[in-house]
């Protein structure tokens, strides 16, 4: 907190644009890792937007939007949306949000070809990203997780323990690209994901401060 009143106060001194001092987190953890919990712990401390791809999907299909009635369409033929695509969710959904202190960006990017599209479109807004945050916790804890989830959510995915260890080996094939791309930046952060609420999100805080 002393640290972003200071760059504050410096911003006044120094003239610097406000966009200059946006804080633009990419968070990433497997299914299982709690990371929508401590996305909203976040957005709230932080004074984030938090972005989601699912949310972004949603939206844009449920209005029948130009960009999701394309995407419908790639899905009804059981193709995969192109880059270009999300990244035009993602862009109307940061320009209708311009007032906020950052973005907190959860499920993408996903490729390399996104990471170097996001980063292109942050650079036309002035923009960076400050960096990557992932929670970092065993496959055999994320299985237990899941499996004590799926009691109560209702979710089969969550039921079925070898759907959840291929849903686990997709995130790390995924990720790990992603992950190494914003390292090459020293960017990337990993925080331990095991331990109560507060712990996890004490370890995110830490993460998060010493970016700033």
């Amino acid at each position: 907190m002393i640290i972003r009143l200071i760059n504050y106060i410096k911003s006044i001194f120094t003239g610097s644009d406000k966009k200059d001092s946006m804080t633009n987190l990419i968070l990433f953890g497997p299914p299982g890792s709690g990371k929508g919990t401590q996305a909203k712990n976040l957005m709230e401390k932080y004074n984030l937007l938090h972005i989601s791809t699912g949310d972004l999907f949603r939206y844009e299909i449920g209005n029948n939007t130009p960009l999701g009635i394309k995407a419908k369409e790639y899905m009804n033929q059981g193709k995969l949306v192109p880059d270009e695509i999300t990244i035009g969710m993602l862009e109307n959904k940061i320009n209708a949000n311009p007032d906020v202190a950052g973005y907190l960006l959860d499920g993408f990017p996903r490729t390399i070809p996104q990471c170097e599209a996001l980063d292109v479109f942050m650079k036309s807004k002035d923009q960076t990203i400050t960096g990557l945050i992932a929670l970092n916790v065993e496959d055999e804890e994320l299985v237990k997780r899941l499996l004590k989830r799926g009691e109560t959510s209702g979710r089969p995915d969550d039921s079925n323990e070898e759907v959840i260890r291929k849903r686990i080996a997709v995130y790390e094939e995924e990720t790990s690209p992603v992950f190494g791309y914003y390292k090459e930046q020293n960017k990337s952060h990993t925080v331990d994901g095991v331990g109560s609420l507060e712990e996890i999100f004490t370890r995110l805080s830490t993460a998060i401060d010493s970016l700033l």
